[in-house]
């Protein structure tokens, strides 16, 4: 049975949030506030794939997020007593600790979960193993472990341990709460010539069930390669999950002897039954699994991009059932990672893929809320024309065929911002993680904002 836990000083019995209701001092009312809620952000801290990266719960938003040396931080916000806690250390990750890798790996950050008994689990650090963890069976190598820490207590991030419940070998993070309980962990499952699977817990994260293969990496037999992936997963109508994703082709080296490239192409979907254990495709045609490229090609494409490179993006039901999707896209301009993105939303109409109305400028990273049939809104982050980094948010009421100008929540600085998905269950004060996305290593700014623009804290 679901825990009820206090909201105020219930809900650190450690360290509390300052639940005196007393008046507020001349001293206090003085005190100066900033807008970020901690100063160790490292590299690129949070990221619009690795998701969720924060929950909202019971009158608290939970965030997590990447710190010094690569290691997960998670911090907490009290919105009656507008209060933060933490940040705390949550683990620490085999990464950023090694001086011959000097470059930050930027794979391992964390995600979140809260379970059905209050401990939040987060999982973190990996980027496909190394030969040291032993065999992969289902793809190859690359650096760090995968790990699954979680909270000493219920809804107290002051202390953590690790469990040994999943392989080392995962990267991007993706997990699901059923409404049952269940605990649903997507990610790939080595480095990129590797299968992407899911893992399924059933006692709120203390165990889980062996990898399970979903979309399959393979060897391809007309040009120097293999079929790789990039997906997506979101809920789904009752105790389904959609899944959209792009094709990624991993030259051996691309023609133009560039090397290893971020080659991704078209636009997927399909849902999961995780009631049946059964796939299928919006049209409801059932898919075998795990799913290859050229079943793919044929059963759940929603549109093929052509000579643009493309970066998955997220997706979303209306309540009619019908899926909402992002897809960021951009040209092949000859650099290792293609050319700047900008998101573009397509939707099911019941009957066909409908859409391609781009959205923000080039070099957007986006995720979407759907509210209703016709009520879809967007909210990114860009450089807007005086460099400053941007974050927006802007709707349709038409599903998507036309959007507005756009409202800034916040901006800041020169430059741009990573930012996270949509925090799970999110209050409205507080929708995205974000922090200045930069290649250096100097500790920086992390932010929480929402639509009031970002979330401050006592200097």
């Amino acid at each position: 049975m679901k825990k009820t836990l206090g909201l105020c000083c219930l809900l650190f019995p450690v360290l509390t949030l300052g639940c005196s209701t007393t008046s507020t001092s001349s001293a206090e009312k003085n005190v100066e506030m900033v807008d970020h809620f901690a100063d160790n952000a490292f590299g690129n801290p949070v990221a619009v794939v690795q998701h969720p990266a924060g929950q909202y719960h019971d009158g608290i938003t939970y965030v997590s997020y990447q710190g010094p040396l690569e290691d997960p931080y998670v911090a907490a916000y009290n919105h009656e007593t507008k209060e933060w806690l933490g940040p705390f250390k949550a683990g620490v990750s085999e990464m950023g600790k090694d001086p011959s890798r000097p470059k930050i790996d930027n794979h391992g950050k964390p995600t979140m979960m809260i379970d059905d008994e209050g401990y939040i689990h987060i999982f973190y650090g990996g980027h496909g193993g190394t030969p040291e963890h032993g065999d992969n069976p289902l793809g190859n190598h690359h650096y760090g472990a995968n790990k699954h820490a979680v909270s000493k207590k219920p809804l107290d991030i002051s202390e953590w341990e690790d469990l040994d419940t999943i392989p080392p070998f995962g990267t991007y993070n993706q997990v699901l709460k059923m409404d049952n309980g269940d605990m649903y962990l997507f990610y790939r499952h080595g480095a990129h010539r590797s299968d992407w699977v899911y893992q399924v817990s059933t006692d709120n994260g203390r165990s889980f069930t062996p990898p399970v293969s979903f979309l399959k990496h393979k060897r391809r037999d007309d040009v120097e390669g293999v079929d790789s992936w990039y997906p997506w997963v979101g809920h789904g109508q009752g105790n389904d999950i959609i899944v959209s994703f792009d094709y990624h082709l991993c030259w051996d080296r691309d023609a133009r002897e560039r090397g290893h490239t971020a080659n991704r192409e078209d636009l997927h979907y399909m849902v999961f039954d995780t009631d049946t254990k059964e796939w299928r495709n919006v049209q409801g045609e059932r898919l075998p699994m795990p799913l290859t490229r050229e079943v793919a090609d044929q059963k759940t494409k929603v549109v093929d991009s052509g000579d643009l490179w493309t970066f998955n993006g997220a997706a979303a039901l209306d309540p009619d059932g019908n899926p909402h999707i992002l897809m960021n896209a951009g040209k092949d301009v000859g650099l290792v990672t293609g050319g700047p993105k900008q998101p573009i939303h397509y939707r099911w109409d019941g009957s066909k893929w409908v859409g391609g109305v781009t959205i923000g400028p080039l070099k957007s990273r986006a995720d979407l809320m759907v509210k209703s049939a016709t009520d879809v809104s967007v909210f990114m982050t860009y450089q807007d024309a005086d460099g400053k980094a941007v974050i927006a948010r802007t709707d349709s009421d038409d599903a998507g065929n036309t959007f507005g100008k756009g409202e800034v929540l916040f901006r800041h600085g020169k430059g741009s911002f990573a930012i996270s998905a949509l925090i799970d269950d999110a209050h409205p004060d507080a929708r995205i993680i974000a922090s200045p996305r930069t290649s250096d290593s100097k500790l920086k700014n992390v932010y929480l904002v929402g639509d009031n623009g970002p979330v401050q804290r006592k200097k």
